[in-house]
């Protein structure tokens, strides 16, 4: 995971598109132009009856509104959910049925994306795609079965409207999951600029003008750490992450809307087992996660169980959750993510017993490596069956910031026509996507619509960060019909267009 940063890509930006070369399949004989399923068609609504359902209907209500904030002493204004926050998530259990009346009192318009869940593909969320966006004023009724349990999460997919306070968490429980802990704690990462030093069309703004040559610039020994530069930031360097960490300059950093000097304090009893849903709704920053004095015995990934594994720490891209299982100690212990290469961090407190609370720049540890999804393995229960693969696509993600020319295969997504360099696949098939990071820029990776798993017997994902220099090769079964959308989940990455349309053809 090591790479060089060149200094002329330290505002490169990381969303990315799935589009492939001498993809075979996607057209039919003769050179004619496939026919593939929509939303609208009736193996979408085939594929939602056949899956498990209790009977219960979950019914909530949630409105987008313009809101106004207070971040440890600072107003920012801002968009949020009425109805659900990080900490208010939605919850059901596997198989009911969630309906969402969803009203829009925005200025522009907007939609919700379930990230993570295999739901029926019109009600994906994604404008121009998969549904039309909620105008201002409108309304949109979601509604589809909750398909697996886990730790998820919802946001908009519209421009850069996720790095807002529109996101919350949707936990699905199973009732017969026999869980060894003794409290829950949900826990929301996040990076904040909004209402505070810009907007964030200000910095897709900023940012699409791409890099100018700084080389001679007089700004400074770029080994003296992350410099800002208006709405960016230069030089934030982790070798997790294989060179540059991200491009964007945030003043704060949450825990479930709390910044350092405002913590989120959890109460427990020492001895206590506590399992943390941990979700990063950031839009630029990988965290890496831990409580001081205590270990992580990681148990899920994206929802998934693994084997478990126990860390001193786990990293975080953006849109990746992991479930951790902590032995309460007796005291008053420091929960950290630190924003990796930015020199900042987020904080919450752990309390079970006397002691004064820890200062906000108290630092999380690394005796040992911190843990990733390539030191997890699947649980056997959800581990893909064996079986040959059908289709390989092979993706090279190119581009960088100087042209803020970002892509795969040298292709931009353009929205308004979606369907441009659609990848088709065939209902059925066992599908491997090969991700080579030929950037300088690491990226997460996000597929809706299905689960895949990473090969030797990975951990089963939607989301997976990608390091300069590497090929990350995953598998998936093709069984949930309809259009889908695969993109990195770096808000500004994905804004520029690094993402594409994989669809299943009729055959």
């Amino acid at each position: 995971m090591h790479s060089t940063l060149n200094r002329r890509q330290f505002l490169s930006v990381s969303a990315l598109t799935l589009t492939a070369a001498g993809l075979a399949g996607c057209s039919t004989a003769g050179n004619k132009t496939p026919s593939f399923v929509r939303p609208s068609s009736a193996a979408v609504s085939g594929a939602e009856a056949k899956r498990r359902s209790t009977g219960v209907i979950v019914q909530r209500a949630m409105t987008a509104e313009p809101v106004t904030l207070d971040l440890g002493g600072k107003t920012a204004k801002t968009w949020a959910y009425r109805g659900a926050s990080a900490t208010k998530p939605l919850r059901g259990n596997v198989g009911d049925t969630l309906k969402v009346a969803f009203t829009n009192d925005l200025s522009e318009p907007t939609s919700v994306h379930w990230h993570g869940l295999a739901l029926r593909n019109d009600m994906d969320g994604v404008p121009s795609l998969t549904q039309d966006a909620v105008k201002p004023g409108g309304s949109f009724d979601y509604e589809f079965t909750l398909p697996e349990s886990g730790t998820f999460w919802f946001h908009p997919h519209v421009g850069t409207q996720q790095d807002r306070g529109l996101y919350a968490p949707l936990i699905i429980d199973d009732p017969n999951e026999k869980g060894d802990y003794d409290k829950e704690w949900v826990i929301v990462l996040d990076d904040w600029l909004d209402g505070i030093t810009a907007t964030p069309d200000e910095v897709m703004k900023e940012l699409g003008q791409g890099m100018m040559d700084h080389d001679s610039g007089g700004h400074g020994d770029m080994d003296m750490g992350p410099m800002r530069m208006g709405n960016t930031l230069m030089g934030a360097t982790s070798p997790l992450l294989g060179g540059d960490a991200g491009d964007v300059y945030y003043p704060l950093y949450l825990i479930n809307g709390k910044p350092a000097n405002d913590p989120q304090t959890f109460a427990a009893k020492p001895g206590e087992r506590i399992r943390l849903r941990i979700i990063n709704a950031g839009g630029d920053t990988a965290f890496r996660f831990g409580v001081t004095e205590h270990e992580l015995t990681i148990t899920h990934s994206d929802g998934f169980p693994v084997k478990p594994f126990k860390a001193e720490s786990i990293v975080l891209g953006m849109g990746e959750r992991y479930d951790a299982v902590v032995s309460a100690g007796d005291g008053t212990f420091a929960v950290i993510a630190e924003a990796l290469g930015k020199q900042d961090q987020a904080l919450a407190v752990l309390r079970t017993g006397s002691g004064s609370a820890p200062a906000k720049d108290v630092k999380l540890p690394q005796q040992k490596s911190p843990a990733t999804a390539d030191s997890l393995k699947a649980a056997s229960s959800v581990a893909l069956p064996k079986r040959a693969v059908d289709r390989t696509l092979s993706l090279e993600l190119t581009g960088g910031m100087e042209k803020y020319d970002w892509a795969i295969n040298g292709k931009r997504m353009n929205m308004d026509k979606p369907m441009r360099d659609a990848l088709g696949i065939v209902e059925g098939e066992r599908v491997a996507l090969e991700f080579k990071n030929s950037t300088e820029m690491w990226h997460p990776m996000h597929l809706h619509g299905h689960t895949y798993q990473h090969s030797g017997g990975g951990p089963r994902k939607d989301t997976s960060i990608v390091v300069p220099g590497t090929t990350l090769r995953v598998e998936f079964d093709a069984d949930n019909p309809g259009r889908w959308l695969s993109h990195c989940h770096n808000v500004y990455h994905g804004e520029a267009g690094m993402m594409t349309t994989i669809a299943y053809q009729v055959n």
